[in-house]
């Protein structure tokens, strides 16, 4: 019998399912599919994260044409609607920083600081525990205005958040307020999202982006991308 060739998360897109021994024969199944790219950048014949061609990838509406950083079907369904929400606040409140960083305490000079600066690099302003608590300041109040006062939270899973959300420190604060809202992109580091479902089911409902398929310079990319308008 044949074995189905798709990733956890599905085949990304009709060609790939296509292609696939198990699923090529299941009639209609495939036959449509949509999703929020732009006209101009339909095919699914495109280049991948690296500059590679890659099945399965394409452009979505808000990146530029001359970009050269290609998504999967599944980032750009997940990240749609962050955009939007980064649309709505950046018409109503241009004042706001790009982003808020959410990371571990250990990352906080590891991990947490490589993507800040790569964000920071490509033009992104945000919201850095490291650089924007200063002494003296109240720790809670000072995130909590920071949380106020940016477009969209990233939360950056790796294995020390894993270890630390269920000792309900810092982190675990930040998380919970990103959750209530739609501004919330996970970016899985070093770890899976299967390992993130045993300690947080609802951060794992939401897709995001993964350094296993992006490297983090083009995570950086992606979402300098998401909130530029």
């Amino acid at each position: 019998m044949a074995r189905c060739t798709a990733p956890v998360r599905g085949h990304s897109s009709a060609d790939a399912a296509a292609a696939c021994p198990a699923c090529r024969y299941k009639s209609g199944r495939y036959s449509s599919y949509s999703s929020p790219y732009s006209s101009s950048n339909s095919s699914y014949n495109s280049y991948g994260s690296g500059g590679t061609r890659s099945s399965g990838s394409s452009k979505p509406k808000w990146s530029k044409s001359s970009s050269s950083v290609f998504y999967t079907v599944n980032q750009i369904q997940s990240l749609t609607p962050i955009r939007e929400t980064v649309e709505t606040k950046a018409e109503a409140r241009p004042d706001l920083r790009d982003v808020f960083l959410c990371h571990a305490w250990d990352d906080r000079k590891g991990a947490a600081k490589e993507l800040h600066d790569l964000l920071e690099a490509e033009g992104v302003k945000v919201w850095f525990s490291e650089k924007d608590l200063g002494l003296g300041v109240p720790m809670m109040r000072a995130i909590d205005k920071g949380l106020a006062n940016s477009r969209i939270g990233l939360v950056l899973v790796t294995p020390a958040m894993i270890t630390g959300l269920p000792r309900e420190g810092v982190a675990d604060k930040e998380l919970s307020a990103l959750l209530a809202t739609n501004q919330l992109v996970p970016i899985v580091h070093n770890t899976t999202y299967e390992a993130l479902r045993n300690v947080s089911p609802l951060l794992a409902s939401r897709s995001g982006l993964d350094t296993s398929e992006d490297s983090m310079s083009v995570v950086a990319k992606k979402i300098a991308e998401l909130v530029t308008v």
